[in-house]
This record gives structure tokens, sequence and C-alpha cells, in this order.
């Protein structure tokens, strides 16, 4: 079974394997009892929002994690993946930006992905 940190890194590998938008990996078990991660992700259409969740969803399986609930919001303007440890939101632009989950969550700690995502 994987840690918390290393179900958060492989998510975002994978949401960056399929051109995921603007990844951010917040910290939040310090701030909240939800998860210890929220992993938030933008696609470029509710087709990519869709092909963005599956392709993870499917990357964790091939790892043996249990997805415990997947949820879609107005037409795949936002998709949740909830790995209990890890909580995955990948947005529409719109949907981002009216949501403002970093806002939200402004006292959870960034998580530095740079090494884990490759640049265009």
């Amino acid at each position: 079974m994987l840690s918390a940190k290393e179900v958060a890194y492989e998510v975002t590998k994978a949401l960056d394997a399929k051109k995921g938008m603007d990844i951010k990996l917040l910290r939040i078990d310090e701030v909240s009892s939800l998860a210890d991660y929220f992993l938030i992700c933008t696609g470029t259409s509710n087709t990519h929002v869709k092909t963005l969740c599956d392709y993870a969803e499917y990357t964790m399986e091939q790892l043996g994690e249990k997805l415990l609930g997947r949820e879609g919001h107005r037409g795949n303007s936002w998709e949740l993946l909830d790995y209990g440890s890890v909580v995955v939101h990948v947005f529409t632009e719109e949907a981002r930006e009216f949501y403002a989950l970093e806002r939200l969550w402004a006292d959870a700690e960034s998580v530095d992905i740079s090494d884990i995502i490759i640049a265009e």
C-alpha cells in the first residue's frame, strides 16, 4: 500500500502525462481532517476533465489503490476522485476560477512538485 505522499505523487504524474494544466498539490493535514492532500488540476474542456480522471483512476488501480468515490459535477466541469488520504479535483478553467479552492485552502502548505512533473 502506498503512503499518502506516494499516492499524491503518482496521481500528479498521471494527470501530467495526460496534459493536465496548472497542477497544484496542497498538504492539508495540518488544517483539516478531510484528507492529507488536495490535488488540483485544470482540463482544457469537459472531455479533457473526464479523460484526466479516467486515466488517474486507471493508473491508481494498476498500483492497487482503491478509489473510495468519484463524483462529477455539472457535466464534467468539476470531477472529484477520493482516495481517502488524497482528494483529486479536476476542473475546467471556468469552474476552477469559480470554486477557487486554492483561496479557500490558503492555510494549506503548497507542495513543490516541479521534480515530478514534466516541464514543457
